[in-house]
């Protein structure tokens, strides 16, 4: 019976020994796109001509230039396209701007020739490029493709000619903890499709053109990146209004040159990969921090107001808490990220107090939670937590839904605060339904998310803790920990303002329409559409402390630029994140097309489309197309689950079926065997 017994079982290895074949070549699938992406150049491109022969495609250089006042930036990025083959050429170029930025302006430049853009309908200008490129015409198109991430398209780049197109936009500068900050993304981390969280978006440039028998525009949403990072330039003129102490950049080599109360910064190193984020960080002088501020602008007889107001920070005894700590497993967080992240949540762990609470959740593919429930902060169980986190490593995809709603489960002991710490590079490709989760089920949890690695999605982060009624930070390199680190617990332990109101003289259209809670360090910042500045704004809030008031006299406002942009700009955010509460799409999608047509900006409705009138390719001659590889975020390892499902599940599902049929064949022998 033994032998017997062991001859079925040699059979039945015999019989799956194919299946070992076949994730043999799941792993060499793999290892070659891996290898197909790392070789997307940058700079010098290696494409393909039809007629199968490799040549050199484009080269891109970019330039970055900040005009800076105060609380606001106007900025501009060229770019230029330099064909060095001998075919007619068409590029497209994924570009990661900072949230919130207000995209209203571009030019094309050929030569002497100069084409500004103009705002269109979003399918309007994308048919007016598909024209234009096929019939020989030089354009440039600029769209919206993803939060804070828009596509550039430039079509016939002649042989041995060099374009160069160049958009514009305004921007906020963020001040808090006592120092101004501008951070401008210069990649991203790929995008993850969730498939828990997916939701109905604008129809891809696939969709509008499809049966349209041209191969430029037939592109997708994944994301190409190559660790051959293209190369920019950042220069930045600061006029900050206050006196500074310092100046000083944690992610670049900058040098700094005075010019009065103004300032003139650009980049040690000059031209740099683009694999990070570029951080630049200046300092009031002791006792010259501002505490207020307003500026204005009238456009077309409408006057608009950016408003800030820092409150006190208030001091009290920390109550209890209940801390959940999530941390972000997946495949983007490959490499240095996840050890940041480890470091973060081991220094939380190592804060908490003998009379907190606390949890440790990591995500990928699927949500895991340490224990069953929060548990007392015993040194046995922190312990215990510590060593695990410090186990953890990177793989997998972002399913971040699943994790959300684990760690915003559950009520907190009466007495206690239930603040929740979410490390995660943020890296999900439709966030809307991750906000109507936290919407949802916020309860009486305050989310804290905290941006970790070199391109963090900051778009996602930043509207992760409005929506969650706390407060982000972003942790970029290891030296950054501890620092981020501990500005983030002194917000966990004082008092938020809550209950903000502001009392306007006249009427007020104001964004962002809720008002956040205010934790310390961190001011309120409002732009509006107001009817007089002749009058006082009252504020009010309240606190677990004391109530908090304060007053400002709109009459000494002082004039800027770019916050009618900026107001719009904000109003169609809050009309897009509208449609999470249920409101109605066609009434939205009217609304932003007249606001963003009136103001001349990018929206999910509308694009920059500038094209030469002027033929320059002969239509019957061939147009290669190739679309630019942004650069690989610095530190970062893993791409293939975060970036995109597609290929992952496409490779995946070969293997199941195969399985399948391994098993139904395993079915049938050990039938035979058994008779």
């Amino acid at each position: 019976m033994k032998a017997n017994r062991s001859e079925k079982d040699t059979d039945l290895e015999r019989g799956f020994e194919p299946l070992r074949t076949i994730f043999a070549l799941l792993v060499l699938l793999l290892g070659f796109a891996a290898g197909a992406r790392a070789e997307t150049g940058f700079g010098t491109i290696k494409a393909t001509a039809r007629d199968g022969q490799p040549f050199e495609l484009v080269a891109l250089a970019s330039d970055v230039h900040y005009q800076i006042g105060g609380l606001i930036a106007e900025a501009s990025i060229r770019q230029r396209f330099s064909n060095s083959s001998n075919d007619w050429v068409e590029v497209e170029y994924l570009l990661p701007l900072p949230d919130g930025a207000a995209v209203h302006d571009m030019t094309l430049r050929v030569g002497e020739r100069v084409i500004v853009g103009e705002i269109r309908e979003k399918e309007q200008a994308r048919a007016e490029y598909v024209e234009a490129a096929a019939s020989g015409k030089r354009a440039a198109l600029v769209e919206a493709d993803r939060a804070n991430l828009f596509r550039t398209a430039v079509a016939n780049v002649g042989p041995g000619e060099t374009i160069e197109v160049e958009v514009r936009w305004w921007q906020t500068i963020q001040y808090r903890d006592d120092r101004f900050t501008l951070s401008l993304p210069l990649t991203y981390t790929p995008r993850y499709a969730s498939q828990q969280a997916l939701s109905a978006e604008i129809p891809s440039i696939d969709d509008a053109l499809a049966g349209y028998d041209y191969e430029r525009l037939s592109t997708t949403h994944d994301d190409v990146h190559s660790n051959n990072a293209p190369r920019v330039e950042v220069r930045i003129d600061l006029d900050p209004g206050v006196s500074l102490s310092r100046i000083e950049s944690s992610s670049h080599a900058i040098t700094v040159a005075r010019r009065g109360a103004a300032y003139s910064i650009s980049l040690a190193d000059g031209p740099v990969p683009a694999d990070c984020d570029f951080v630049l960080e200046w300092t009031p002088v002791l006792g010259k921090a501002p505490a207020s501020a307003v500026l204005t602008e009238t456009v077309d007889g409408d006057t608009y107001a950016m408003v800030m107001m820092l409150p006190n920070s208030q001091l009290s005894r920390p109550l209890p808490r209940e801390l959940i700590l999530v941390i972000d497993t997946s495949g983007s967080m490959g490499g240095e990220s996840i050890r940041q992240a480890q470091a973060a949540l081991d220094l939380a762990l190592a804060s908490l107090r003998p009379n907190d609470r606390f949890n440790v959740i990591q995500f990928n593919s699927v949500t895991e939670a340490l224990f069953d429930s929060a548990v007392p902060a015993s040194p046995r169980d922190v312990a215990l937590a510590r060593e695990w986190v410090g186990r953890l490593y990177a793989t997998g995809g972002t399913e971040m839904l699943g994790a959300l709603r684990t760690a915003l489960q559950g009520t907190p002991p009466p007495g206690y605060v239930r603040q929740v710490v979410f490390a995660t590079d943020g890296a999900v490709d439709n966030a809307a339904g991750l906000y109507s989760l936290i919407d949802r089920e916020l309860g009486q949890s305050r989310l804290f998310p905290i941006g970790i690695g070199s391109a963090p999605n900051a778009q996602f982060i930043a509207r992760a803790a409005t929506s969650g009624r706390g407060s982000s930070i972003v942790i970029r390199g290891p030296a950054e920990v501890g620092e981020r680190m501990r500005e983030l617990f002194g917000k966990l332990d004082r008092p938020a303002l809550r209950d903000l109101s502001l009392s306007w003289p006249g009427t007020a259209e104001v964004y962002p329409e809720r008002l956040p809670d205010l934790y310390a360090g961190e001011p309120l910042l409002v732009v509006a559409r107001v009817s007089a500045l002749n009058g006082t704004l009252e504020a009010r809030a309240a606190s677990s402390e004391a109530p908090w008031a304060a007053s400002l006299a709109l009459a000494r406002a002082a004039t800027a630029g770019g916050i009618a942009r900026l107001w719009a700009q904000r109003k169609i955010e809050s009309l897009e994140q509208s449609l999470e509460r249920g409101a109605n799409a066609a009434e939205v999608r009217n609304e932003v097309l007249g606001l963003a047509i009136a103001h001349h900006l990018v929206s999910p409705y509308t694009s920059l489309i500038a094209v030469d009138r002027t033929p320059a390719r002969d239509p019957m001659l061939d147009l290669a197309s190739h679309r630019i590889a942004n650069g690989q975020p610095a530190g970062s390892l893993a791409y293939a689950a975060t970036a995109t499902s597609a290929p992952l599940q496409f490779l995946i599902g070969l293997v199941l079926l195969a399985l399948a049929a391994l098993l139904a064949c395993g079915g049938r022998r050990r039938g035979d065997l058994a008779a």
